[in-house]
């Protein structure tokens, strides 16, 4: 009997906490991406924020993903992202709280029932809208609560039971058994929160006593940790690095807590004594996991600087990799030819990226996605860096033959910015737009698209093959047959084979297709006249050095 009510409770805490969150979150629709992204500006202000919506929405494990995919948009900071992780584990203490104050405080049936009737009510008025998704929270609390009623009533009957004497028996062992428990029932459960609601109803019932609970709390933070280290499975490096930062800020600070832990069980038994104080073992559960948690923020706020760094060094992605230049080298500024060279080596490496996503949504196997933003992401990143090579390039005092290298590499970069971006264009448009059916129109499509495949294979600068004449030759043919397929463009939609609202699509489309085309001929030219000039320098110096060394 006493094992079916202890299911059927630890039940109610995991369907009510499932109603909380989920609600919560479907209320709150884009707000909490939205707050993370503005309410993080400072360390402070990022713990501030994870605590308290960690502590609105139930869930840590809902605010650490939803910061996960701000930081994967590139809204936020790792470091940001590490401080709202540090504030989400204060804010899931909250239940601990909720449970000692209402759950022993008053009569939860008296609550409970009347909020889960109340929240239902709202979900059947207003099942679509957030109103009905708050509803269903608000019935996740009576739900909750409900199962903290039925714990309390089968602790209370049970008593100390002879199974948990390893518990009761003091000392190190007990401690660490303790905390293995915790561990174990968070990882099986997937929620400290309804963990914490266990211990602290079984401790209330005198089922297991307050340094035992203490030892459990510890472990239920450890245990947390698996749910992030789970869902991080085949997932992003950033999402990868959030789960690592949530481990090393939970491991750490329980280990931390369990060698202060005689400290605190004395510290607690002071208060608990006190003539003039009698909070009762829940709120001392609940003071203590809170009083935990922010000693943790204290003991890694001075480590956060490094722990970022280390981060960021590891779990990285094959693109990120690709993020890093490979040829600027500022020891190499000094002497102008290795400069140039250097420069144009990377630009070619930047090149290569945007003709490769330009052809990849140009393909007619279909939008290549998410891969196109990350490769623009490593486009931006690399021209950034050339913009700083640059200028350290300019500071060097280059000689006056130079003048116009830095100015043609810059415009070289913006060409390739706008490739990104008119290729990301495509790939988005192309996934909103019908095939079309008509054979004629749909064979000038392919055909065009083909056209603009071979210009953007013979635009690599880098190639030993390439002919800035032979592109530019390309590059008129491929207008000419833009002017000719959007004449059957026009033709089709006057004609009532497309409506004209695809037609005007299909234009923009096709005209971002021609603009792409003009960039990727334009860089060439302009790469290759850079390479040209840091060959004839090179030459140039080396007859001056020659005639030196004659004379």
């Amino acid at each position: 009997m006493m094992l079916g009510s202890l299911a059927g409770g630890i039940g109610l805490f995991l369907l009510g906490m499932w109603l909380m969150t989920d609600g919560l979150k479907f209320a709150a629709g884009g707000t909490l991406r939205r707050l993370l992204a503005r309410w993080t500006g400072t360390r402070l202000r990022g713990i501030a924020s994870g605590a308290l919506i960690t502590s609105l929405v139930q869930s840590s494990s809902a605010v650490t993903v939803a910061t996960i995919g701000i930081v994967n948009a590139g809204l936020m900071g790792l470091g940001e992202a590490v401080t709202v992780i540090y504030g989400s584990n204060i804010g899931t203490t909250m239940t601990g709280w909720l449970v000692a104050l209402v759950g022993f405080k008053i009569d939860i049936k008296l609550l409970a029932l009347p909020l889960i009737g109340a929240g239902m009510l709202l979900r059947l008025l207003a099942a679509e809208r957030r109103l009905g998704a708050f509803g269903m929270a608000l019935a996740g609390f009576g739900v909750f609560f409900l199962g903290v009623d039925i714990l309390k009533t089968a602790f209370a009957a049970a008593g100390a039971s002879p199974a948990l004497g390893l518990l009761t028996g003091g000392g190190a062992s007990a401690v660490l058994l303790s905390l293995g428990v915790g561990v174990a029932m968070t990882v099986l459960m997937q929620s400290s929160s309804a963990a914490m609601a266990v211990i602290i109803t079984a401790a209330a019932g005198g089922v297991i006593p307050l340094e035992s609970a203490l030892a459990m709390v510890i472990g239920t933070n450890i245990g947390t940790t698996s749910t992030a280290l789970l869902a991080t499975l085949g997932a992003t490096p950033n999402a990868r690095r959030a789960a690592a930062a949530h481990l090393s800020f939970n491991v750490l600070s329980a280990l931390v807590a369990l060698l202060v832990l005689p400290l605190f069980i004395l510290l607690i038994r002071n208060l608990e004594h006190a003539d003039s104080l009698d909070l009762g073992v829940p709120v001392l559960i609940a003071l203590f996991h809170t009083l935990f948690n922010v000693l943790g923020v204290a003991l890694m706020w001075p480590l956060t600087t490094r722990l970022v760094g280390e981060l960021l060094r590891r779990f990285r992605s094959a693109e990120e990799d690709e993020a890093r230049p490979r040829y600027l080298d500022r020891n190499v500024v000094a002497t102008p030819v290795l400069a140039m060279q250097a420069l144009s080596m990377e630009l070619i490496r930047i090149g290569a990226i945007a003709l490769r996503m330009a052809k990849a949504a140009m393909s007619a196997e279909g939008a290549a996605g998410t891969r196109l933003y990350t490769e623009a992401q490593v486009i931006d990143r690399l021209v950034d860096a050339v913009g700083e090579f640059s200028a350290v390039m300019q500071r060097s005092q280059l000689p006056p033959e130079l003048d116009d290298v830095l100015p043609n590499a810059l415009r070289v970069t913006r060409y390739y910015t706008e490739m990104a971006e008119l290729t990301r264009l495509m790939d988005e448009a192309q996934r909103e737009l019908p095939a079309i059916e008509a054979v004629g129109l749909a064979a000038d499509i392919s055909h065009f698209k083909g056209s603009v495949v071979d210009l953007l294979d013979g635009a690599d600068a880098g190639a030993p093959d390439y002919s800035g004449e032979v592109n530019a030759a390309q590059l008129e043919s491929l207008k000419e047959e833009y002017q000719r397929l959007k004449s059957h463009l026009l033709r089709a939609g006057t004609a009532g084979e497309l409506p004209v609202r695809r037609v005007v699509e299909y234009l923009d489309v096709f005209s971002n297709m021609r603009r792409l085309a003009e960039q990727a001929e334009k860089a060439a030219r302009y790469l290759a006249a850079l390479r040209e000039r840091g060959t004839s320098t090179e030459e140039a110096e080396s007859v001056r050095d020659a005639d030196e060394a004659a004379a």
